[in-house]
C-alpha cells in the first residue's frame, strides 16, 4: 500500500515538474486560455492513465508476491514433514539396531 502511495506522489511530483518546467520558458505570445485548459486537461488525463497504470502494476506485484509467499510456507510445511519423518526413521532405525 505504501508502494503505491508513494508512486502516486512520484506520478504527481513528476507532472508538477514537467507542468512547472513548461510555465518557466518564456512564450513570445501568451497562448488563448482555452488551450492552456486543453493542454492541462490533456496532460490531466496522461498522468491520471498513468496513475491508472502504475496501480495495475502494483496490483500485479501484490499479487505475485502472495502467491510466492503462499509457495514459500507450503513448501516450509513440507520440509518439517519431512523432517518430522526422517526423525521417526531415525529413531526407529536406532531402536531396531539396539
Amino acid at each position: 500500500m505504501r508502494l503505491m502511495q508513494l508512486l502516486v506522489i512520484a506520478g504527481f511530483v513528476l507532472a508538477s515538474v514537467a507542468w512547472a518546467g513548461d510555465r518557466a520558458k518564456p512564450s513570445p505570445a501568451a497562448p488563448a486560455p482555452a488551450k492552456l485548459l486543453s493542454t492541462a486537461q490533456q496532460r490531466l488525463a496522461g498522468s491520471r492513465a498513468e496513475v491508472a497504470r502504475l496501480k495495475q502494476d502494483l496490483g500485479r506485484q501484490e499479487s505475485d508476491s502472495r502467491r510466492a509467499s503462499e509457495r514459500l510456507q507450503q513448501q516450509d510445511r513440507t520440509i518439517a514433514e519431512l523432517q518430522q519423518q526422517l526423525h521417526e526413521l531415525q529413531a526407529q532405525a536406532a531402536s531396531g539396531t539396539r
